[in-house]
């Protein structure tokens, strides 16, 4: 099964450098529109390969996919958390109503001992 999954990397890795490869001309990215430009006079822009932009690009997506995911997720969490102290309340609850004298010992086996010795 490792093998299978470091062939999938491998493959992986292998058409991300092709895409890099393929896409290294460097590109213009600006953080305005034209229009909005001229009429604030700032024009933050910045040059980088394509393919650093779209690794960027990609990265941020599933970054966003993520942490929208856990977010969703959260009332599910929150009924576990819930459910799980309930769970141990109700054991030590079922603990505490089985030795029903305080001694530690099990009821049953104590009246059989004491059946055995009258």
């Amino acid at each position: 099964m490792k093998t299978l999954r470091y062939a999938f990397w491998a493959i992986v890795g292998l058409c991300l450098i092709m895409v890099g490869v393929a896409n290294r001309d460097l590109v213009t990215l600006h953080a305005f529109p034209e229009f909005l430009t001229r009429a604030l006079g700032i024009a933050p822009a910045i040059e980088l390969p394509l393919f650093v932009a779209i690794f960027i690009g990609v990265g941020l997506g599933l970054l966003i996919g993520f942490l929208w995911e856990w977010l969703r997720e959260h009332k599910m969490r929150a009924d576990g958390r819930a459910k799980g102290r309930e769970l141990e309340q109700l054991k030590a609850e079922m603990s505490r109503l089985r030795d029903t004298d305080g001694d530690g010992k099990d009821d049953v086996l104590q009246i059989l001992e004491a059946s055995e010795k009258t």
